[in-house]
């Protein structure tokens, strides 16, 4: 919080900071960190966290290509993204990357560099926790399918092209991209990604209704998880059914099973006013209604405890007033004079952001127990092979040992085939071996590579 000065001794050297987290994490830092005309708090845990931020997830996105890419011998000049037949999370993403473009050329040109950079580091969130972890598994499978090339050809495009947006934010790592991405592909593209021309938008991509529309699918997800932080119920157990009621429709085919699939919900229902699933809680916030009923305040809080409280919440709603007549006088309470705290109705949880009211059906019924524990199984497996060290490729002999309902559900849910186990046993146990408390039920699993 002091001025930089030698005097005070409080000056940091800038090839210790440049030496040990690289220029363009420093680059970065102060493009992000505050517009240009204000002063900048400067330390090395900053520099790291805005590292971590962008950089390290634009590194993991890339490292994320290139290792898949590799496996399937993916070469992109044998593909055109105009030819390929776009998934809705492929024409989403290639319409936020134009319209990104476009924004960061607007906003270079007006020298607003902050402003562009956290646009920038808003796409390559969503770019790697939305459209990414949304199509992992279109590039798992063995052949090279229509839909695996799409991905492939969508995300090779958007890294790309990402590499010539970012170079005069982060040179270093877009030459490094660049490179490995173009040149390698392409021998008569130019060498250096700082030889190219910024990207041009190409509207044809954009598509804003579909931006706005998967935009309110992603505060769906953000309701739907905190709903089941709520219930402390976890993301790999199937529930039945989410309620969604909003002023907001959603138009397009196939984008609300987005937030389905995300929330591993079985379907999502539009609800109509009259279902509720939150109940309203009402007190009196006395720094505002105690000068002016003073008086009256034992008859408001008796009011506001046993008044019907959805009522009084929708209408003190975006400045709105509730009256009500309150020994012989008129009271008005806007939202600013109310105390208001929410509780999920009975079998439900639910979240309201004011504009989208989600709410989770808890119910459990015994078939989905049974997926829930075939997605433990699965996820702590492909865990177990990972720390093993085992490829992404390789086929392993799997034994689970532990609750006879392993056996029934290893068989009923194809566990094998998920985790490229060619062989299970139920009786023993061979290599990597780990005990697990699934749902209250130990079991012993073990991987071994074939």
């Amino acid at each position: 919080g002091i001025k930089m000065s030698k005097h005070k001794g409080n000056v940091v050297d800038p090839w210790s900071v440049l030496d040990k987290q690289g220029a363009d994490a420093v680059r970065w830092y102060f493009y992000t960190g505050s517009a240009p005309w204000l002063p900048s708090r400067f330390y090395a845990e900053a520099v790291s966290e805005a590292q971590r931020k962008f950089m390290g997830t634009f590194w993991n996105t890339y490292a994320f290509f290139a290792l898949y890419a590799g496996i399937d011998d993916y070469r992109p000049d044998k593909y055109e993204l105009d030819k390929c037949k776009l998934s809705l999370m492929d024409r989403w993403v290639l319409s936020r990357l134009n319209t990104l473009i476009k924004a960061v050329d607007e906003g270079l040109s007006d020298y607003k560099i902050t402003e562009s950079a956290r646009a920038i580091a808003d796409f390559t969130d969503e770019l790697s926790n939305w459209y990414v972890r949304r199509c992992r598994e279109r590039f798992w499978g063995s052949e090279m399918t229509e839909d695996k090339a799409a991905a492939y050809t969508t995300l090779y495009h958007v890294l790309s092209t990402m590499s010539k947006v970012i170079a005069p934010f982060v040179p270093f790592m877009a030459e490094s991209v660049y490179r490995n991405l173009v040149v390698n592909n392409y021998k008569d593209a130019p060498i250096s990604v700082h030889l190219t021309a910024f990207p041009v938008a190409d509207e044809k991509y954009i598509d804003k209704e579909l931006e706005r529309e998967m935009s309110l699918v992603e505060n769906i997800v953000f309701l739907g998880r905190a709903c089941r932080n709520k219930a402390n119920i976890k993301n790999r157990q199937p529930l039945s059914n989410l309620y969604v009621k909003t002023d907001v429709e959603i138009k397009l085919d196939g984008i609300i099973e987005i937030a389905a699939e995300e929330l591993n919900v079985k379907k999502i229902t539009h609800a109509d006013e009259s279902q509720s699933f939150i109940t309203y809680e009402l007190k009196p916030q006395l720094k505002t209604l105690g000068p002016k009923y003073g008086a009256l305040l034992g008859q408001i809080r008796n009011f506001l405890a046993t008044c019907n409280a959805a009522e009084v919440v929708a209408a003190v709603k975006n400045g709105g007033v509730y009256i009500a007549s309150l020994g012989g006088k008129d009271v008005e309470f806007a939202e600013s004079d109310l105390l208001i705290s929410t509780k999920s109705g009975e079998g439900f949880s639910a979240e309201s952001d004011g504009k989208i009211t989600v709410a989770l059906d808890t119910t459990l019924t015994q078939e989905l127990v049974d997926e829930g524990y075939a997605r433990e199984l699965v996820s702590k497996i492909q865990s177990m092979r990972k720390e093993a060290g085992f490829e992404v490729t390789d086929h392993i002999k799997l034994g689970v040992l532990g609750d006879a309902i392993f056996e029934r559900i290893v068989d009923e849910y194809k566990v094998a085939e998920d985790v490229l186990a060619d062989s299970v046993s139920f009786s023993e146990s061979e290599g990597y071996t780990k005990e697990y408390d699934l749902g209250g039920k130990a079991v012993t699993i073990s991987v071994c590579r074939i």
